[in-house]
């Protein structure tokens, strides 16, 4: 993954600039495992099995993935506990948490629109 470098704090935070932070970042954070990730996190703290099993479908590989993508956006942050084997848990940083209120948002627009999107195919792909 490149990062791109700070140069014009205007220019960084243009979503329409393919060279900008901003975009980069709405990448990594727009996608359907992260999105859901932040969700099931919620308020709470997941270790990584409950976080796999709450997001139905993700593989191991896909879930680490993102972990590691929202740790290094400063979503999520992972805490180890020294035990044996160790305990790793994962929680939302304060920007998850307002990222988080976004994701519900959408939830919720899903959940309204969910009858009209579905009428929407039926008659499309009919």
């Amino acid at each position: 993954m490149v990062t791109k470098q700070l140069n014009d704090a205007h220019d960084d935070a243009d979503l329409r600039r393919a060279d900008s932070l901003a975009r980069e970042i709405f990448s990594d954070v727009a996608n359907k495992w992260a999105l859901l990730i932040i969700e099931a996190v919620g308020e709470r703290t997941l270790r990584f099995t409950q976080l796999r099993d709450t997001v139905e479908g993700i593989s191991h590989k896909m879930l680490t993935q993102n972990l590691r993508m929202l740790e290094r956006n400063g979503l999520v942050v992972r805490t180890v506990h020294p035990t044996v084997p160790p305990r790793v848990e994962y929680s939302l940083t304060e920007p998850g948490q307002a990222l988080r209120a976004t994701v519900d948002v959408m939830c919720d627009w899903t959940q309204r629109h969910l009858g009209h999107i579905e009428a929407a195919r039926h008659r499309f792909d009919a």
